[in-house]
């Protein structure tokens, strides 16, 4: 079992079930995605969805850092991330079977993403069918304007560092 924690600092931090601290990371995606306000994983706790404030979800690899926590080699690693609201998403959820995430804002949609690769299949009151079987139609909605962006496997995440940056007046400078 493992308990995850999202933060306003865009810090997300997994405990133990006994409450020990096991990571804790940021995101390293170009896009700052501001205080995160959503969290979720797949029924098999392989992936870890993250939502903010900024309308950003973040899709994380889990599974082979909770196989041995122990393991430096073992990482989390972060894959994809995307607009997918214009404001705050206050939740999401990942439908395994179909492959789909749903999303929901502050704004009042509820929309359908592919959840491999970010495509948006449209949103819930739409008048057409959403046809989940075709990626190949790059479409957004029409208040997203980025592209969901793959995160390469050589990224280094930003871990938290305590770094001390002492404020001193040097005359001769």
């Amino acid at each position: 079992p493992l308990l995850a924690s999202a933060h306003e600092s865009s810090c997300i931090r997994l405990w133990s079930i006994q409450g020990n601290l096991m990571k804790e990371l940021l995101p390293f995606s170009e896009h700052p995605s501001g205080p995160l306000t959503a969290l979720c994983t797949d029924i098999f706790t392989k992936i870890l969805l993250t939502g903010s404030k900024e309308g950003y979800v973040i899709r994380w690899n889990i599974a082979s850092f909770l196989e041995d926590s122990r393991n430096r080699k073992n990482k989390i690693k972060e894959e994809l991330c995307w607009r997918a609201h214009a404001t705050e998403v206050v939740d999401l959820f990942i439908e395994e079977e179909k492959n789909v995430i749903a999303t929901a804002s502050i704004d009042g949609s509820v929309r359908l993403w592919h959840a491999r690769t970010g495509y948006y299949f449209g949103y819930f009151g739409q008048a057409r069918k959403f046809e989940l079987s075709d990626t190949s139609r790059l479409i957004l909605p029409s208040d997203v304007k980025d592209f969901s962006a793959i995160i390469r496997e050589e990224s280094q995440h930003m871990e938290k560092k305590q770094v001390i940056y002492p404020l001193r007046l040097d005359r001769d400078k």
